[in-house]
Order: structure tokens, then sequence, then C-alpha cells
């Protein structure tokens, strides 16, 4: 077999060092390339995490073992040695910049779980990365002078799970520089100016959302192959919002993060709330601020507090495991009922102006009514399933108003129904029922009743006191800057000397709250908004001559009409049988249960994209408490990774 010559480019001789050449064989395998490589540069040095780039192609030689012919390698072929590992800037959600070593080489999917590992932030599979939008230009020159928070000095590899006995990883504890680090990521930045609010991106329309997430990088792909150069900056932020095996002990940054992330959606009007939400928002948000600054002293203390509530909860899951068959058999057989007096509107039916009360049965997972409780016997005027409907609160403490609106899927698109109810007791029992049975899970569940209490203590923290008390603290408190605590929008509707009293009235029932329940009482309104989790992308249906907007949530796809924002169609993922995606038309095609099926292609993110998403959300929806520990990297490959056409 002939000899011939090949050039490959050493990165660390640097930039003007001419190509060195090498004579090789086609059967040299690329691991015999890279010795002669070594021997033949002038510089002596560990050479373990270098690896051979080809330029053309846009692909590492990670295969040692295979010969030049086998990766298909000819004279012309332009290759690159170089380091896999390489700082890389990361943009965490609490607005702090942090640069690291990733590893260049691997998946995204790999590279995220050794940022997340250094980071200190279990389940890694839940965030991923994404190319950042600009800030607003005017600004351009300030934001180019940010701190950058320095993490190169600590190895990827060799980052662990141990811990110091004051709660810092280990190889957080090397320096105080490295422990104020840690500090900066695990406990809630203080509450943004309002310049800074105005400062950042806001998208505009849903339009506008779709491009973000059109952003996001592959996961089953490299850094490399996806333009990403040394020192360039990337987002990191949580993608999937199936939140699992979250505890306040373990998972302080994840949480702090996490917390940061719902907190500018809010700001930044990413995701819509009502008037008396963003009050509530605020006032947590005011008093988180205000308790992270004096934790540290009862931080033991909480800490001692964790693992006590942590054995109890292994002795509630141990105890619920044992006599399980016992109970369900109790549950089922003394299953709760409702039934009460409601009132109903549907704004789309001629029939009904205003609200009509009837009498209203709860069975199974559909409600039934009826003109009188005298007729509840017969047979009802409707019948209505809820299983796959969407139901939104819409409640106003003040007003009295307690609304469900349900938005129940039917061949023709949604139906919109709301149901009034009479006091907060009677709507936190429907509306917890209501929640249930669009999951497909009867009153006979468990669940029930910590899904009311759930309710309850929302609603809590809505009824506002104006008694004394909380006069008294509006004068001492008279200096909270409450355009940080709220958007952009409720900025511009209220003057400061309106916003303070309503901030603190909601504060007076969150006054008490420690940080981490405080945290995740934030979290807890911020995933019961209707818009929650949801992700866009512009698409275009097949059949259809205009573009639409698809929402993807954590267990369903939502088809939106573009011009009006009105829901058209949900399909749940626990209906769907199968996806596909044709690689050469870039066009995605969903069967679900019922003969029903969707194809789509997109507009503003590639098609893998939403292949990524759908994937994603099902291998989110696989994970077990008792399997937490282990995560199936395979398996959210197969799921995720697509076989694009060569």
């Amino acid at each position: 077999m002939a000899a011939w010559d090949l050039s490959i480019t050493v990165e660390d001789l640097g930039p003007d060092a001419p190509p060195v050449s090498l004579s090789v064989m086609s059967d040299l395998h690329v691991g015999g390339v890279i010795l002669k490589l070594v021997e033949n540069t002038p510089i002596k040095r560990d050479w373990s995490d270098h690896a051979l780039w080809w330029e053309q192609k846009q692909r590492w030689l990670l295969r040692t073992s295979w010969t030049l012919e086998k990766h298909g390698i000819h004279a012309d072929a332009r290759l690159i040695f170089m380091v896999q590992h390489k700082a890389l800037k990361v943009g965490l959600p609490n607005g702090l910049t942090v640069r690291l070593g990733a590893c260049f080489s691997n998946p995204v999917f790999q590279t995220v779980m050794g940022i997340c590992t250094l980071l200190n932030i279990r389940h890694p599979e839940e965030l991923s990365l994404l190319q950042p939008v600009e800030e607003k230009k005017k600004k351009k020159e300030k934001s180019s002078t940010e701190e950058i928070l320095d993490l190169t000095v600590v190895p990827l590899s060799t980052a662990s799970r141990t811990t110091l006995s004051n709660g810092i990883p280990a190889h957080f504890g090397g320096s105080p520089e490295l422990e104020g680090i840690y500090k900066a990521l695990s406990v809630p930045q203080t509450s943004p100016t309002p310049e800074a609010i105005a400062k950042q991106y806001r998208p505009a329309s849903v339009v506008d959302k779709a491009h973000i997430h059109g952003r996001w990088l592959d996961s089953s792909r490299c850094l490399m192959q996806q333009g990403i150069q040394e020192n360039d900056k990337l987002w990191l932020r949580f993608k999937y919002f199936a939140f699992h095996d979250i505890e306040p002990k373990y998972d302080a940054v994840r949480l702090t993060q996490l917390y940061e992330q719902a907190r500018w959606a809010i700001l930044l009007e990413d995701i819509d709330c009502t008037e008396e939400e963003m009050m509530l928002f605020g006032a947590l948000q005011y008093h988180i601020s205000k308790v992270s600054q004096s934790e540290p002293e009862t931080a033991k203390s909480a800490a001692a507090m964790d693992d006590l509530e942590s054995a109890l909860q292994c002795l509630e899951v141990k105890m619920e495991s044992e006599g399980g068959s016992a109970s369900d058999m109790l549950n089922n057989m003394t299953a709760p009922e409702l039934h009460d007096y409601l009132k109903i509107f549907r704004p789309k039916r001629l029939t009904l102006k205003g609200y009509k009360q009837y009498w209203f049965k709860f069975q199974d997972t559909s409600i039934s009514y009826f003109k009188s409780k005298e007729e509840s016997n017969g047979e009802p005027i409707q019948q209505i399933n809820l299983k796959g409907c969407e139901v939104a609160p819409d409640v106003n403490m003040a007003a009295q108003k307690f609304l469900i609106r349900l938005l129940i899927p039917v061949p023709e698109g949604m139906n919109e129904v709301y149901l009034r109810c009479e006091n907060e007791e009677q709507y936190a029992r429907w509306m917890a029922a209501c929640r249930l049975a669009s999951k497909g899970t009867s009153l006979a569940d468990s669940s029930f009743q910590s899904e009311i209490r759930g309710i309850r203590s929302f609603l809590a923290m809505q009824n506002t006191s104006s008694s004394s008390h909380g006069n008294a603290a509006a004068a001492s408190d008279e200096n909270i800057n409450t355009y940080s605590l709220v958007s952009p929008r409720y900025q511009k509707k209220y003057k400061t000397k309106q916003l303070t009293p309503r901030i603190l009235d909601a504060y007076q029932n969150v006054a008490q709250l420690s940080l981490v329940d405080a945290v995740s009482r934030f979290l807890q309104i911020w995933q019961a908004l209707p818009d929650f989790g949801l992700s866009y992308v512009v698409v275009r249906f097949k059949g259809s001559r205009k573009d639409e907007v698809l929402g993807i949530a954590p267990n369903r796809l939502i088809r939106i009409d573009l011009g009006v924002g009105d829901v058209v169609k949900t399909w749940r993922y626990n209906n769907m049988k199968q996806w596909n995606v044709n690689w050469d038309i870039r066009q995605v095609a969903i069967e679900f249960e019922g003969n029903i099926n969707v194809a789509f292609s997109c507009v503003t993110a590639d098609c893998k994209i939403v292949h990524e998403f759908i994937g994603g959300y099902i291998f989110m929806s696989t994970r077990s408490r008792h399997k937490s520990d282990q995560l199936d990297e395979e398996l959210f490959h197969k799921l995720t990774g697509g076989h694009e056409a060569l």
C-alpha cells in the first residue's frame, strides 16, 4: 500500500505555524496518526485531552481504533489537532455569567451534564444550552464590562458530589473566592433595578417567543458542530418544565436557578398572570430578597430540619408502598362524591345568555348537569368528559369571583365553558376535581385532598388583609422599590404609592415563610399559571395556507391561532401512538388514538427542536423516584436523537 502525505494543523503551535506533514498509509489507525504527530511536534506537554477535528466534515475523529480509510480520510482532508475541553462563558438564569471548562467534542447533552455536575445541579436532563438573545443595543457599552465568575480552575472530571461541613460542595471549598461563587449560585439575587429589567430583551409576541425557542442547541451534536467557539457565551436554562425529585437539602443551586428563571419569566412578561397574582409574586420576591440576606445564620438549623423532613418522607413512602393495596381498596370503596349548585356560561353558545344555575354532579372524569337537584336521577341536560381538557383559574378574591375556565377538546376544535362557584371552599373542591379529571384521574385518587389543600393555601395568600398591622408595616417599609418587583406593564399602569400598599398587603400572608418555603411557594404559583411550561414554535400545518403556533407543554401539544391567540386544539402525549420526522422535507408527523393524524413543517425552528421537545418530555415521564440516581442517557438519545437523512 502506497504512502501519502497528510497535513495536520496543531492548534498549540499558534495561528501562524505551518501544518505538520506526516507520511501515512490508509491502513494506519487514527491513534497511530496522533502518536506520529506528537513525536513530530516540538512542544512537550500532556496531550491526553487532544483529538483530531475534521474541518470539511465538521466532525471529531474520536474513534482512534478506526483506520484513515474507514473514516474516509484522503490527502485533501483538513485536520486540526486541538484540545477537547475549552473555556465557555455560561449565562445562568440568575443573570450571572460563569466561565468554565466545557467539553466541545461530546454531544451537548453530556456537556450539560458536566456543567451541571460542576455547578452542583442535580437532574441535568431538565436543562440545556441556548444561544443568547441580544440585550437592547443602547446598553451594549455597559454590558460589555459584565462581571464574569471564573470557574476554569475547577477541573470538570474531578467535580464530585461530596460536600463539606458547611454544606458547600468539596470542589468549591478550595478558596474564599470559590466559596463566594457558590454562595452567588445558591442564594437568590437581590431584586433587579427597573433599569436592569428595562435592559433585558422582552418578547413582544408569541412569534418573538417562538424565535427564542428556536435557539436551543441540538442535544445530540457537539458544540463545535454547532459553530460554538472557545470563550463564546451560551445561556444555561431549564428547557423541560417537568421537575423531578426536588430536595431542598441537595438542590440549593437548582432551586435558586429555577426560582430566578421563573422570576425573570414573570418580570419580562414571558408568561401572563393576573394583577392579583403579580402582587403576590411581588410580595414573595420582596420576602425572598429580605430573608436570603439574613439566611446564613439559620442555614444550619434548616439543614437539621431537612434531615428530619427527608427521614419522615422516606418513612411515608415506605408505609405507602407497604399498605398501598388496602388503602387503595378503601379509597375506591369510599370515593368522594361532588354535587352542588353551580353556574355555567358558554361564551360561544347563543342559547345561553350570561350565567345559568344548574345542579352539577361529578362522576369519574365527567361532569353532568341537571335543571334541579330533584331531577338529578334522570337524564342530564349534558354530560361533559373533562379528560384531556385545559383547566385555568379565573379568581379575584377582592370581587369574590371564583371562576373555573374549561377548554374541552371536540373534533372541530375546543369548546370553552366557564363554571362559577359561590365561595372559596366550593371553588377549591371543584377546581381540584377538574384538574384531576383533565389528567384522566378520578376523585378516588389519593392526591384529591392534597390538591384541595394546595388551592386553599393559594387562595389564602391572595386573601389580602389591610389590617392596622399591615398599615404599620407599610409605614415602616416605605422604601421598598416596587418597580423592581412587578413587570413593566404594571410599572406603567400604577404609581409607586399605589403599588406599595398592595404588595405589602400580600406580603402579610407570606412574611412568616422560611426562604425554602417562600421559593417553593413562588414556584408552585408559577406552575399553576395557565401558560406555564409552554415553548412555542411557528409551524405550517399540512393542508393549511397560513402560519400557526404550536405550543409544546410538559403533557400536551397545543395548536394556537396566530391572529387571535386562541387555543384551537389540544393533543395529549398519553394519546400519542407514534411520531416521525421526514428529514428530507423537514416535516413532523404525529399519529394519535382515534385515527387522528397531524403533520406540520416548522417555520421559526428546525424540526429537530420540536422532535427533541416531544421525545424529551416523554423521557421525563419515564423517570421514577427509586431510579432517580441513574440517568438513562441511551433512552434519552433514542427518543430525542433522530435519524437524520445522510
